[in-house]
């Protein structure tokens, strides 16, 4: 199988898109279900995606020719401003993956026109639903028997991590936590007691005070919407947790940076 590429913006003209025209068009064929998604074997779908959360997504589905629109060193993606160039690529896709809280989704969506599939992503690290989505999207590219094996090993990865997370517990006790929401996956990851949640806005005084009182040993914090420190003078440690996976787009690896934080805060 071929390496997953994943390509600049300024991507070069694609060749053989006629293989694809029945699944661009919508119209049924032999190849192509009425539903969108395809069973071409000799075409490999070609995904542009916003982010690198989404283009994990995509090659845990089993998509190898992927375009990610927002650099992996853009710390907040959705300070992002797409560029006529990143535009162009969206006109060339088969699909075109984003979620719906990227303020540039509109852009994205007119870049795209009839040609690309848009597909909203549900962006959640929680291991159930990152197992469906995953699924989800194999059945659109015609990847199921590749997304299947992604998630028999994102099971088999979550049970060693999980295992090892509460062997490593305080006192051998489920320690509580706070959670920004979007963090609340490594919660569950750590078989933590999340206690409250906060964001994606920052907390106001009220929040401050609430939270405080719950006594939390921990605060997961999202590394990418951070607004400092959230409970200061609660004694609780913050714990930096990333959801965007890096360039190499294995969301695995995601599971495991936040069990190795964890481990380290707990031990």
């Amino acid at each position: 199988m071929a390496r997953t590429r994943v390509r600049n913006t300024r991507i070069a003209s694609l060749v053989a898109l006629s293989a694809a025209l029945p699944l661009l068009t919508g119209c049924g064929g032999e190849d192509a279900a009425s539903s969108g998604t395809t069973d071409h074997k000799g075409h490999k779908p070609v995904v542009v995606v916003t982010t690198t959360w989404e283009g994990a997504f995509a090659k845990a589905a089993g998509a190898e020719d992927i375009t990610v629109i927002v650099p992996q060193s853009v710390h907040h993606a959705p300070d992002y401003d797409p560029k006529p160039s990143d535009l162009a690529a969206v006109a060339k896709a088969d699909f075109v993956l984003y979620a719906p809280f990227e303020p540039y989704a509109a852009k994205i969506e007119e870049a795209a026109g009839s040609k690309a599939k848009l597909v909203e992503v549900n962006l959640d690290n929680d291991p159930s639903k990152a197992g469906a989505e995953v699924t989800r999207l194999g059945g659109l590219f015609g990847t199921k028997d590749a997304a299947a094996g992604w998630k028999t090993r994102l099971d088999g990865e979550v049970t060693k991590l999980n295992g090892e997370l509460k062997a490593a517990w305080p006192g051998g006790k489920s320690p509580v936590v706070v959670t920004q929401v979007f963090s609340a996956w490594a919660a569950g990851l750590a078989g933590a007691t999340p206690v409250g949640t906060y964001g994606p806005e920052p907390v106001t005084p009220a929040q401050l005070a609430s939270l405080s009182a719950r006594k939390p040993a921990f605060v997961l914090d999202n590394a990418h919407m951070s607004t400092g420190t959230v409970l200061p003078d609660s004694g609780a440690e913050q714990v930096e947790i990333v959801n965007y996976p890096g360039e190499d787009l294995d969301l695995l690896a995601v599971y495991r940076n936040a069990a190795d934080e964890l481990k380290k805060a707990m031990g």
